[in-house]
């Protein structure tokens, strides 16, 4: 898995060729001249004779060298790190980049499945861990690699034999980390996890906090927290615990190599083999022979999380994207205006395989008619409205706009047709004006207040404190406010199609008159498509669609359903049994 998500990782980076080979160049200056001290110390330490006996002609060039060494060294390890950073922030930048962009082109039936909070967490929080794992993993991978090569190197022209014992005992750190780090990958992988979970749930609690507090929800509420926080404790507990022994254990080994070079070296002195200058050199080029292993294992930890959060931002981006299942290696045609004539001829959908939902349903719009769903909660009128906008795909049969198939079609340009105000309002961050601007960027200042004034919302927008320049506060706007912008972004927009899913529910019934006048300005000769549980807001649609378990069981205008005595006329007296005792 490892292997899969680190072949992964380098192909994103593939676009930092450059900087990844110019950071191998920098490594290999560094831990050249960092090699190189111990030859200059080694040869200082020979020519001290003794007290009194000090070459000091010899002596004090091979300390300016290994001064300059030491700067040139250093600033190879700066100029490194530097470039280490740009490819590791520019990699997560560009997977960061991508992520979003396959979030906005998921199918709304995965979207529907997973928290916002886990969502968020794979892109910020598994991005930020990716980021720390690659900077550290990327500099100690090339200093690692030519360390060990160039200490092999100087070790040969000292000793044989020592180099020969170093190289043996080798394997075992890489056993030993081997054993571990696959053990830590796993625990990380649960820390991701439940990590996800937890900032879903807080994210759920925070944003319905009115609904907590109303219910009395809050110790039961921190009760889950607290199971979750606890799960997460666990995870990282013996994730940190796996990745801790590495180090300790390494280093262990490092140890035992460290000793098997001093007892050679001294055996070698004792021979005269070897000098003490020499003994030196390998006794330092054995540590530094070690030191890429025990930094890669020093940062293990970061390695395996950063792993762990690659998987998980990986299997997003591999999620299926919405695609067309025709016409598939070219692009879709668009369409640049309709009429607005809308069938559905034997449609059938179901949210889950085992439980039909729509089946053989069929309808024919023409052009320009205001046609209305009512029924119960859960009986399929918004489902139609999604399968139209092609939110989710049919199971079988066909839809289709002014006779084209609506599959055969660009799903932005189809959905460009029309215009959304649904009962769930959706405001972005940012000032009033930015989220007019949605359904028309190059509206003009005119346009805007036109719209506003139709939508009866011109008034307390031009009160605020900034005008359309007034940054959207959530909590300092009402629903009713909120709904109005929405109904306005519709107006501005100027759609074929108008889809209404409830879009008068949360204005007050004064307003709701005049925006209800408005809309029929709107909806003049355009197809206009209304979902409604307040009947008195559809009696004057030209057809009004009565559904019930995913049918239509009653179909015709308002009064030709009343005369009938039926469902339709049950739900308007129920509703208006009040009015007129």
């Amino acid at each position: 898995m490892n292997r899969t998500i680190l072949k992964r990782l380098l192909k994103e980076a593939g676009k930092y060729r450059f900087m990844m080979i110019l950071s191998f160049v920098l490594a290999f200056v560094s831990a050249a001249f960092q090699l190189y001290l111990p030859v200059l110390f080694g040869q200082a330490i020979d020519h001290i004779i003794g007290a009194g006996n000090v070459a000091f002609d010899a002596l004090m060039p091979l300390l300016s060298k290994a001064a300059v060494c030491t700067v040139i060294s250093a600033v190879a390890t700066l100029l490194m790190t530097l470039v280490n950073n740009s490819v590791a922030y520019g990699t997560v930048a560009s997977i960061r980049n991508k992520a979003i962009a396959t979030v906005m082109n998921l199918p709304l039936k995965y979207l529907d499945e997973q928290k916002t909070g886990d969502l968020t967490a794979r892109i910020i929080a598994d991005g930020d861990a990716i980021c720390d794992g690659l900077v550290l993993g990327i500099s100690q991978l090339f200093t690692g690699v030519v360390t060990i090569v160039l200490t092999l190197v100087f070790m040969l022209k000292t000793s044989g034999m020592v180099t020969l014992a170093v190289i043996v005992l080798t394997p075992v750190s890489f056993l030993v980390a081997r054993f571990i780090s696959t053990h830590t990958y796993t625990m990380f992988r649960k820390q991701s996890k439940a990590r996800g979970r937890q900032m879903g749930y807080v994210e759920e609690m925070v944003s319905g906090m009115n609904v907590v507090q109303a219910f009395g929800y809050e110790k039961r509420s921190q009760e889950t927290f607290h199971q979750m926080n606890e799960q997460l404790r666990q995870c990282s507990t013996k994730a940190t615990f796996y990745s801790s022994l590495t180090n300790p254990c390494t280093r262990c080994v490092n140890s035992i190599v460290y000793a098997c070079v001093a007892l050679l070296g001294a055996l070698f002195i004792l021979q005269g083999n070897l000098t003490v200058g020499g003994l030196t050199i390998l006794l330092n080029y054995a540590n530094q022979y070690m030191k890429p292993f025990n930094d890669i294992t020093s940062v293990i930890t970061e390695l395996q999380n950063a792993f762990a959060c690659a998987g998980r931002l990986f299997d997003l981006l591999d999620q299926k994207k919405e695609d067309d299942p025709v016409l598939c290696s070219h692009q879709k045609p668009s369409i640049d205006s309709i009429t607005g004539e809308i069938t559905m001829e034997h449609v059938c959908f179901s949210y889950d395989a085992s439980r039909p939902f729509i089946e053989d349903f069929n309808l024919h719009v023409k052009p320009g008619m205001h046609v209305a769903f009512v029924g119960p909660t859960g009986c399929g009128k918004t489902t139609i409205i999604n399968l139209l906008m092609r939110f989710y795909e049919i199971s079988s049969g066909r839809i289709s706009v002014d006779g084209t198939d609506i599959t055969s079609i660009n799903r932005t340009s189809l959905r460009s047709c029309f215009g959304m105000v649904l009962q769930d309002t959706w405001l972005s961050s940012g000032s009033i004006r930015d989220n007019l601007l949605i359904a028309k960027p190059d509206a003009s200042d005119e346009e805007l207040k036109e719209a506003c004034r139709k939508t009866q919302c011109l008034d307390w927008i031009e009160h605020s404190e900034d005008g359309f320049d007034t940054i959207i506060q959530e909590d300092r706007l009402s629903a009713g406010q909120k709904q109005m912008l929405c109904i306005t972004r519709v107006m501005l927009a100027q759609p074929s199609i108008l889809i209404l899913d409830e879009a008068t529910s949360s204005i007050d019934t004064r307003t709701e008159v005049l925006v209800q006048q408005a809309f029929d300005t709107l909806m003049e000769g355009r197809t206009s498509l209304v979902v409604a549980h307040r009947l008195s807001t559809i009696v004057n649609a030209d057809l009004i669609c009565v559904m019930k378990d995913g049918k239509i069981i009653e179909s015709g205008r308002h009064e030709q359903l009343l005369s009938r005595n039926g469902f339709y006329a049950d739900l308007f007296n129920s509703q208006f049994a009040s009015f007129a005792q």
